[in-house]
């Protein structure tokens, strides 16, 4: 399940788009695909999107499904600053993929002091050299990103001039 945060709290984006543009963008890129959802959960939500708020109303939604929040390690290592990091960890798995400049030790160090943090773990997964900020800077710079993100994701950036300022 995709799901775009309505603001989010510790990566803001120059030129963001809004919300709106980022869950049309999220539902193309995996339209094609069944093992995919979107979910405009955070999007309807008003104010700031924590995670833990959408893992509780996940949780109510479906109390015997079990939840995994797939991150970056960058993102794990700052696992600590987030609202309430050990109710997350108590509702949903923490499903870590390796990412270029944060060592896994640095996560596992990141999180040794939060309750909960034996149900992080690092999973296997091919490298892809491909992150948002890269694309958006692509797009900026007039630049292709064909065969990087769905022909349906290329057509909405460009009806819409999205990314267009972006430093």
């Amino acid at each position: 399940m995709l799901m775009p945060a309505r603001i989010p709290p510790h990566k803001p984006v120059d030129e963001e788009p809004g919300p709106e543009h980022r869950l049309e963008l999220c539902r193309l890129a995996v339209r094609d695909d069944e093992r995919f959802e979107v979910s405009d959960l955070e999007v309807k939500r008003e104010g700031t999107s924590y995670t833990v708020d959408t893992l509780m109303e996940l949780r109510s939604q479906a109390p015997d499904t079990e939840l995994v929040l797939i991150v970056g390690a960058d993102v794990a290592a700052g696992l600590p600053h987030w609202r309430q990091p050990e109710q997350v960890l108590s509702m949903a798995r923490l499903a870590v993929a390796k990412r270029r400049g944060t060592p896994p030790a640095a996560v596992e160090a990141a999180l040794q002091a939060l309750r909960g943090a034996e149900r992080a773990a690092f999973f296997r997964m091919p490298r892809i050299a491909v992150s948002s900020t890269m694309i958006r800077r692509r797009v900026q710079a007039r630049e292709p990103i064909r065969y990087i993100v769905p022909d349906a994701v290329i057509e909405y950036i460009e009806r819409h001039h999205l990314y267009r300022g972006i430093n």
